[in-house]
């Protein structure tokens, strides 16, 4: 585990590189984020570092339970946890004065700090951007799976339904996973292979472009 932080998708923009060449980049504000606590496989099952981010004026009584035993006063929206593999359990999780904490490359952060970008990406790391995907609503095949739809002459009287969805009397039913018309979008969506524009202790660009709406959480992991 190289890094990791939450943020809001705020604006799809461009910049240019030194030499002059254009790239598409994504802006992500991240603060505040804060490492909320660690699960320990001991007592919890599992071993993952739990993330807390945004700000929020109603929080449910366990969630400030867990934000007052960390010692966090901001009031944190989201919380989302980063599962430890059992083999890095004892190389990413440390503990110094009785403080628990994990460690990204030379960075170490402990229960109760803040995630600042600029401290755990560097430019030009190599990261993997998740989302849930804009909405689409109820889409036909055409715009959901690409079909060519039927020949617009000869009197076809529709040219963007589906045609035939099945069989005649063997096996005479649809087979589950047909490509059919249906709700699109708002899918949990992973973008790969990104590269880290620029940092600061607030924003995060990135290059290309991430899923989800503008203010849409996002999960920035290297």
């Amino acid at each position: 585990m190289n890094g990791f932080i939450l943020g809001t998708k705020t604006q799809a923009t461009q910049e240019f590189t030194p030499d002059g060449k254009r790239v598409p980049v994504t802006m992500i504000k991240t603060t505040p984020c804060y490492v909320v606590g660690i699960k320990q496989k001991e007592t919890d099952g599992y071993t993952a570092i739990i993330i807390g981010y945004g700000t929020t004026k109603h929080m449910p009584k366990p969630t400030k339970g867990l934000l007052d035993k960390a010692g966090i006063k901001t009031p944190l929206r989201f919380l989302r946890e980063l599962r430890i593999e059992q083999k890095d359990v004892e190389s990413t999780l440390i503990e110094e004065e009785g403080k628990r904490g994990f460690q990204f490359s030379e960075k170490k952060l402990f229960v109760g700090d803040e995630i600042k970008p600029s401290e755990v990406f560097g430019i030009g790391t190599t990261i993997q951007v998740t989302g849930i995907s804009k909405g689409k609503g109820f889409a036909g095949v055409v715009k959901r799976h690409g079909f060519g739809g039927s020949p617009s002459s000869h009197g076809h009287p529709a040219q963007r339904t589906a045609g035939s969805i099945g069989a005649t009397t063997t096996p005479g039913r649809v087979f589950k996973g047909k490509r059919m018309a249906g709700r699109m979008g708002s899918d949990r969506v992973t973008v790969q292979n990104l590269k880290v524009f620029a940092a600061d202790e607030t924003s995060i660009k990135v290059t290309g472009l991430i899923p989800g709406h503008i203010g849409g959480l996002v999960e920035v992991k290297a």
